[in-house]
């Protein structure tokens, strides 16, 4: 008979989409329950899931502190016969507030709890969960401000991707006529719906290109009549369930550096330009982004010199295939040992341990 455990997670696609991966790793041997807020589920396919609803608000207003401190109490309580109802015996968190009623309760129960951290910057939360967690999934052991007491907490695996990338392989060389994806991760870039499109027309003029890019739903007739005009083939959307297809059939990606948006191009072998949002948490992108570098397997843009450089960086890698394919090569390298057998076994083994 399975066990019950549960996910807690919400917020971003950040936080959920390593969740609902989780899911898929644990339901080999567990019923699973996904607890997330309300912000939570507009990433998270309510067919697929069991889903729990526990909206901790935020605390990042002090005015509001003393009503919201009343509300995460109820919440606590909320979550302590959550869990005795469902019977639930581990707690795995993605991190984020939205954790805190859930890890009280299954503190309050005794239960082992687990922690995900799939960024190179250790989140908030997550630092003050260690205290109370059995062991925390990591990409490294190198995290930024990793109380380091905790190290014997620290079980490194790779990158947590879908199953289905893994099937997933990408061209071997960049192709003549290139395929250039942009995608601006769960919360947005808006900094690649205005300029970049002028600097892609001016490259076109010289380089044959396809553009698949991600935008606002209000923007994409904007970009489709731009395309249309300087006879640039183009895909634009703003969702796609079948992004993993999408990201299989580009050569060259310009992106946010959320985790797993890294993560599913790094798998697939696909080179990118990562441009980390300036005003994620504890400059998490930035470092998620320079784990790939320092690997030689990505470019950087800081967004701050966005819209002056990114033209000339896309003509120096579309020109020089010898630095785009080593970038190839490097992914490859890096991913050599990255199965999902592996993963799921690292993951199992160390849950069921005593």
């Amino acid at each position: 008979m399975k066990k019950n455990f549960l996910i807690t997670t919400g917020g971003s696609g950040g936080h959920v989409v390593p969740a609902t991966i989780l899911c898929e790793h644990l339901s080999e041997v567990a019923n699973i329950i996904i607890s997330t807020d309300k912000r939570g589920l507009n990433y998270l396919d309510k067919e697929l899931y069991q889903f729990e609803i526990i909206n901790t608000p935020r605390l990042n207003n002090i005015f509001y502190f003393p009503f919201n401190f009343f509300i995460i109490l109820f919440l606590v309580i909320k979550s302590f016969f959550l869990l005795k109802r469902k019977k639930i015996e581990k707690i795995f968190s993605t991190g984020g507030y939205m954790s805190l009623p859930i890890i009280f309760a299954a503190k309050l129960l005794n239960l082992e709890i687990f922690l995900i951290e799939p960024n190179q910057v250790l989140g908030r939360a997550n630092k003050f969960f260690l205290n109370f967690s059995k062991k925390i999934f990591c990409y490294s052991r190198n995290l930024k401000n990793f109380p380091r007491n905790f190290n014997y907490k620290i079980i490194t695996i790779s990158p947590l991707v879908r199953k289905t990338i893994y099937k997933l392989k990408s061209s071997k060389e960049i192709r003549k006529k290139s395929t250039l994806l942009i995608v601006g991760g769960s919360q947005g870039a808006n900094i690649f719906d205005n300029n970049l499109k002028h600097s892609i027309g001016n490259i076109s003029k010289t380089k044959k290109i396809k553009i698949v890019q991600q935008t606002r739903e209000k923007n994409i007739s904007n970009l489709k009549d731009f395309y249309l005009k300087n006879n640039i083939e183009n895909k634009i959307f703003s969702f796609d369930k079948n992004l993993s297809d999408i990201i299989q059939q580009s050569d060259l990606c310009i992106t946010r550096a959320g985790a797993s948006t890294l993560a599913e191009l790094s798998v697939i072998n696909i080179p990118f330009i990562a441009v980390p949002l300036p005003k994620s948490k504890d400059n998490h992108q930035f470092e998620n982004a320079k784990f790939y570098l320092d690997h030689d397997c990505c470019w950087i843009n800081e967004q701050d010199s966005f819209e002056n450089t990114i033209e000339d960086l896309l003509k120096d890698i579309f020109n020089d295939k010898v630095e785009y394919s080593k970038k190839k090569e490097n992914l490859k390298k890096l991913n050599s040992q990255n199965t999902w057998i592996n993963v799921n076994q690292k993951i199992l083994n160390n849950i069921n341990e005593n």
